[in-house]
């Protein structure tokens, strides 16, 4: 079971390599620079054109830079992308510029500083290419007036901790920001921007993407507030934090772009690849073992949210039903999606993936063919080097012969020594991509009553 959980994974994280996603998505046709991806198609004739920039960020930003260079060969001008530290470096006339996360720092917002100097001379006859991946929310930092490096810094540390969802987190970020939220949009225009977006993102909204930096805010100042207070953090939050977020509430300082703002006139975006993606092809793939007898596959869109332990609990449950309505000698494999949180509480190494397979097993101790895989696209789970954990029927006995105690490694958040113990981490290496988790499970219906 553990090979073949493992395999469904990897197909998942195959079927969204960015590089590929955007070398079919971006190419020059005939006399044009063609955008061809599902249900956009847009061309920008060459003899129009002046200048191509690229610019980015996110873990995936040096794979889709370097497919979109290929793409696009000697038209490109210049360009900036905010990578992952390892993949730094140039290549042709793009930098690609280390930058932290998931908390930003003094790189990042170097970074951010040469994007929106590049967009600030983009023209009229410019086309500006944006590559945006998960992750570009702290990597393409740049705190509005007013607030230092360290003091955006520590508001995210804070939110952090309490297991703030993404879409929270990118309400404040956009709301602390001069790139986000639609902003960077704003000063390329009037540039023609066409944004490619590897989502990882739940309902694969392009304004949460990375903090929308090319994306209408739907979001207010007010909203931001609201988040800091709902988490308990509004008054742990450096005071220019909280000056600015009540000035813009108060009108202030002016708001994040909406939808009618000129600026989104020029702009096209486009979603290239998806959580949903990367569950079809695990769920494909599943469906093609035929090792593992007849089984019956559930794909549960957006199921990953809210606290990692919980969500474990509740995928248990759905996994144990959908076995028992099965015929004797019959697998289900659930496929899940989405991107769990972990309130901290206690001071051990993990990730939330791990979290979320040490809840499940758990859960399913003592029972015989069941098995949960849980893993991050990223190949990174937490401040680990692991992308999530395999449990089944028999890891808590396992880690019980080790002289493990299971619960007291889910109460102190430390689940990667106990998988690292038991040989049952699943480790990648960073992928390139970002597209959140998957959590696959399957079950099979005993042939006889146990």
């Amino acid at each position: 079971m553990k090979k073949r959980l493992l395999q469904s994974f990897r197909a998942a994280v195959e079927a969204v390599d960015p590089a590929r996603l955007v070398a079919s998505a971006l190419r020059i046709e005939g006399d044009a620079v063609v955008l061809d991806a599902p249900g956009v198609r847009a061309a920008f004739p060459l003899s129009s054109l002046w200048k191509i920039h690229l610019v980015g960020a996110g873990k995936a930003g040096r794979a889709m830079g370097e497919a979109a260079l290929a793409a696009l060969g000697k038209r490109v001008a210049d360009g900036v992308i905010a990578v992952p530290r390892g993949a730094e470096g140039p290549s042709g006339p793009v930098r690609f510029a280390a930058a932290g996360h998931p908390v930003p720092d003094i790189f990042g917002f170097a970074a951010s500083r040469e994007i929106l100097s590049l967009l600030e001379r983009a023209g009229k006859g410019d086309l500006v290419v944006a590559l945006m991946s998960g992750g570009g929310s702290a990597m393409l930092s740049a705190p509005a007036a007013g607030i230092t490096v360290e003091e955006k810094a520590e508001t995210f540390r804070l939110l952090l901790r309490t297991g703030a969802d993404i879409a929270s987190f990118n309400t404040v970020r956009k709301h602390l920001s001069e790139v986000k939220g639609g902003l960077l949009a704003r000063v390329a225009h009037p540039a023609t921007v066409w944004a490619l977006l590897l989502s990882d993102v739940r309902d694969d909204d392009p304004s949460v993407i990375a903090s929308g930096p090319f994306s209408p805010d739907p979001t207010t100042f007010g909203d931001a507030i609201g988040v800091l207070e709902r988490y308990g953090v509004y008054y742990a939050v450096p005071s220019s934090v909280r000056r600015r977020l009540s000035d813009g509430a108060a009108g202030i300082l002016p708001e994040t772009p909406k939808p009618d703002d000129p600026a989104f006139l020029g702009t096209t975006s486009v979603l290239v690849g998806t959580n949903r993606t990367a569950m079809d092809a695990a769920a494909l793939r599943m469906a093609r073992e035929r090792s593992m007898g007849p089984t019956a596959i559930v794909l549960l869109p957006g199921f990953l949210h809210g606290e990692a332990r919980e969500c474990a609990r509740s995928f248990c449950a759905r996994l144990r039903a959908a076995a028992e309505a099965l015929s004797p000698g019959h697998a289900v494999a659930l496929v899940a999606g989405g991107e769990t949180t972990v309130n901290v509480r206690g001071g051990g190494t993990g990730g939330r993936n791990q979290e979320f397979a040490l809840a499940a097993a758990m859960e399913l101790a003592g029972e015989e063919g069941t098995a949960v895989l849980a893993a991050g696209t990223d190949g990174v789970d937490g401040p680990t080097a692991a992308a999530g954990a395999y449990v089944d029927g028999t890891t808590i006995a396992r880690a019980a012969a080790l002289g493990l105690d299971p619960g007291a490694h889910l109460e102190n958040n430390d689940s990667y020594p106990l998988f690292e113990a038991l040989g049952d981490l699943v480790v990648t290496g960073p992928t390139g991509t970002n597209v959140a988790d998957l959590a696959i499970g399957w079950a099979m219906k005993p042939s006889t009553p146990r």
